[in-house]
């Protein structure tokens, strides 16, 4: 094979990897260079690669995809090969007899292979909404904030940051395991997601502080040292934390990734940010990092106006070249680096549109690996997915 055919096939080979293990749509596959390849090779060596790389993957045998995306996947592999080659390939069969059997499950999981050879793995809801929340995915500003961070590490190196809205935890995990921060706080609000998120941290080799838990129903596939950061999942609630509760956090960055999906979300966001701002009287400002995809041009303008009004200024991040992660391209997105400086309104006196109503406080009982438990207002999320949130969105 010629040099440059085999290059031709390795970027094959790590294309089929990287979008199974991370169960991105089949149509995001190169299906029409695969069977190109298959046509100009007289045996079946190339499918057996390429099996072993994603539903024979030790990641994917240890946790394994949604088990309606592993009979789709290897069902249009035989297709592919049966387009060309007429005798049957013993071994896709067997596999998708093996994920024939089994029934589906709730959850399934997806990997994504860090540049170190490490890799993050997440537990995630098979359903793109679930429990009235979005926050059981991961969507795809979350891996551009991730790739961003991984090729920025001295933002993140020995500081201690805090992310609003971490969802299943992709972008917090690969900083902690790339970027060497001492503190990491992963916060949400709803419930389901709060537990979604413990099990991912403890499922990557991860401690939970301060009431860190033996992970035994979660055994991590790495294991970490006493220099790993500190990592808190906190349950915050934007409407109603205060500046104090946020000044407790101590962070030196701020990050959100795809939470600007409708404008309830948008004003309750830079409610937080002007909170914080309040908090940095005689303190250096913290850096603050906010990545979305521009699905409303308006929801997109919405936030920028909101930031001036409640003068915080921004810029936008520069867009990074190197692509790690498999996510749409077509996908218009962006990060913008947020300047907070101290804000001498109290919070008393900043605009309060379009709040939700308040309720009655959940009698569910968090776990104990919570740390705070600041407010109880409904779920963000439920009130935008009532509302059409889905074709809403940045």
């Amino acid at each position: 094979m010629a040099p440059e055919e085999s290059a031709e096939a390795a970027g094959l080979l790590q294309s089929f990897e990287s979008r199974y293990l991370a169960a991105r749509t089949l149509r995001s596959f190169p299906w029409q260079s695969l069977e190109e390849k298959l046509r100009d090779s007289s045996g079946p060596e190339l499918l057996l690669i390429i099996l072993q790389k994603t539903v024979k993957h030790p990641l994917c045998v240890k946790h394994p995809p949604s088990v309606k995306y592993a009979r789709c996947f290897l069902s249009e592999l035989i297709r592919k090969h049966e387009a060309v080659h007429t005798e049957p390939l013993d071994e896709l069969y067997e596999a998708l007899a093996e994920v024939l059997m089994p029934k589906e499950p709730t959850q399934c999981h997806r990997s994504y292979l860090l540049p170190s050879g490490d890799s993050v793995t997440l537990s995630e809801s098979t359903a793109i909404i679930s429990h009235g929340t979005t926050g059981l995915v991961t969507w795809d500003a979350a891996l551009y904030l991730a790739e961003w961070a991984i090729q920025n590490p001295a933002a993140f190196a020995h500081r201690t940051v805090l992310e609003l809205g971490s969802g299943a935890g992709l972008t917090g995990l690969a900083i902690c395991k790339t970027c060497c921060p001492s503190a990491y706080v992963f916060s949400d609000y709803h419930s389901c997601v709060l537990e979604q998120l413990r099990g991912n941290v403890l499922l990557n080799g991860l401690s939970l502080e301060p009431d860190a838990t033996a992970p035994a129903q979660h055994p991590g596939h790495n294991t970490y040292d006493s220099e790993s950061p500190k990592v808190t999942v906190a349950q915050l609630d934007w409407d109603v934390v205060t500046a104090p509760q946020l000044a407790a956090f101590q962070p030196d960055v701020i990050i959100a990734a795809d939470v600007l999906y409708c404008p309830e979300t948008v004003l309750s966001l830079v409610r937080v940010l002007q909170r914080l701002s309040a908090c940095l009287k005689g303190q250096q400002a913290p850096d603050a990092y906010v990545a979305f995809t521009v699905r409303n041009p308006q929801t997109y303008q919405l936030f920028t106006s909101e930031l001036g009004q409640a003068g915080i200024p921004w810029e936008a991040v520069p867009h990074h070249d190197q692509k790690l992660f498999p996510y749409e391209e077509h996908s218009d997105m962006a990060i913008l680096k947020l300047m907070l400086k101290f804000a001498v309104c109290p919070w008393s006196q900043l605009p309060r549109l379009m709040m939700p109503p308040p309720c009655t406080k959940p009698t569910e009982t968090q776990p104990k690996t919570t740390t705070a438990h600041l407010g109880f207002h409904p779920d963000p999320a439920q009130a935008c997915l009532a509302a059409g949130a889905k074709n809403q969105g940045v």
